[in-house]
């Protein structure tokens, strides 16, 4: 029975090409239009670490006095630690694992002959760094704890430097020069980009940035090396240089907690840690203040999708309606002036859910076809938003998930579009139309 509907859908859109193809074109359209941008939001939008993002939550203290007010756009400095508070955090230990850490800079002096100085982004951290967020390891591992308290002048490498420096050689035990300081190569990461790079801070280019090495932080702090990031300061005559001063916030902290007991335990942790700093003076603000966020929780409240992407969605959804009323208006059109046809099928025994199903089998061959234009238009559309200068633009490809979806919601969206016809044309009374044949 279902070969004979699709027989018979495929026969009456070979009757009316011309309107065949104004639906499929219609629906292609919205559908494309639409599917390019939910792509976009869904590849921004995306869990960064699956598997591991439910344990990682990033605490947030307030010392900004009473009086402070922010400067228009500028970042808000309660967004990162300062350096007393990240360590007093570390020290307390109330996580399974912990781990501050700041973006910077280097200059990278190769030893290979004919190779020029180049300039790469890295992560300075603590040592727990690795293990919190699953980093891969190629080759070697990260430093231990005993190595941050020692300032132990080790790096670990991304494979793509380790490969740009040693070749096809690991690099363990090689000597790298950053900066004005040697460090010792102990490991060598696999491949891992988590995108967004939600660890970083809230200025960075949080798509299109890579670590290409990491430091300890306390080396970093005490050879002052360049920052990237925001460095907000609200306490007068601070010197920036002075990493370690409580009035400067510069330092990303995030915590493992297994558990929502353990969760409860560290959010009551910071308020009781906020009022202990309160009533040592340095803390103006109440101690609710404090908040802890879960990774995805954190990445809603950096707001990393530009709003002329949440526009530009709603733009090309609101167009997907309209093409979706105009094939309503085609398929009603169509259906009716077939009310002959059907009377006579209703006539020979036909019942009402049956015309519904084969009318309903024609809409869904519509919305196949659709969805093959719309998936071809959603190609070009995604070429596109990878030829715009944003960091996002490289990520905009379609993945399987979203693949299927293109075709889903074409085919979803044209059955719904010929109900309401299908519909109609099932209630047209079989006599009054066999009377006029």
């Amino acid at each position: 029975m279902f070969g004979y509907y699709f027989d018979l859908a495929l026969h009456s859109l070979k009757r009316n090409p011309v309107l065949t193809a104004l639906m499929v074109l219609a629906i292609g359209l919205g559908i494309g239009a639409s599917m390019t941008m939910v792509t976009v939001l869904h590849v921004m939008t995306d869990d960064p670490l699956p598997g591991r993002s439910a344990q990682l939550y990033y605490p947030h203290l307030d010392p900004t006095p009473l009086n402070y007010t922010q400067n228009g756009d500028s970042p808000d400095p309660t967004d990162n630690l300062t350096w007393p508070d990240a360590m007093a955090l570390l020290k307390a230990h109330k996580a399974t694992r912990q781990a501050a850490m700041a973006g910077g800079s280097l200059l990278v002096r190769p030893v290979r002959a004919g190779m020029q100085p180049f300039e790469v982004d890295g992560r300075y951290a603590t040592a727990d760094f690795f293990a919190l967020f699953g980093v891969p390891f190629e080759h070697g591992q990260g430093w231990s704890a005993a190595d941050d308290t020692a300032r132990a002048r080790v790096v670990v490498l991304g494979d793509a430097l380790a490969r740009k420096l040693f070749g096809h050689a690991d690099g363990i035990g090689q000597t790298v020069r950053l900066g004005d300081n040697d460090y010792r190569v102990i490991g060598v990461t696999a491949d891992w980009q988590p995108k967004p790079m939600f660890y970083a801070d809230a200025s960075s280019q949080h798509y299109s940035d890579n670590d290409e090495f990491f430091l300890p932080l306390p080396v970093a702090v005490d050879q002052k090396l360049q920052i990237n990031g925001n460095e907000s300061s609200w306490a007068k005559h601070v010197d920036p240089s002075v990493m370690t001063s409580d009035g400067m916030s510069w330092l990303q902290f995030w915590v493992q907690l297994d558990g929502s007991a353990q969760v409860a335990a560290y959010r009551q942790f910071l308020i009781d840690y906020s009022a202990q700093q309160k009533a040592l003076g340095r803390f103006e603000r109440a101690p609710t203040s404090a908040k802890l966020y879960s990774l995805m929780g954190w990445l809603a409240h950096e707001n990393l999708v530009p709003n002329d992407v949440r526009l530009q969605l709603w733009l090309a959804l609101g167009f997907l309606f309209v093409c979706m009323v105009n094939i309503v208006a085609l398929l009603l059109a169509k259906f009716l002036r077939r009310s002959g046809e059907i009377s006579v099928r209703r006539a020979l025994g036909a019942r009402r859910g049956d015309i519904f199903f084969q009318l309903g089998l024609e809409s869904a061959v519509i919305g196949v076809a659709g969805g093959m234009l719309g998936l071809l238009i959603a190609q070009l559309g995604l070429w596109s938003v990878r030829h715009r200068p944003d960091d996002y633009a490289q990520l905009a490809q379609m993945d399987v998930p979203m693949l299927l979806g293109t075709f889903a919601l074409a085919i979803v969206a044209s059955v719904l579009a010929g109900l309401l016809p299908a519909w109609r044309a099932c209630r047209v009374p079989p006599a009054l139309q066999l009377k006029t044949l």
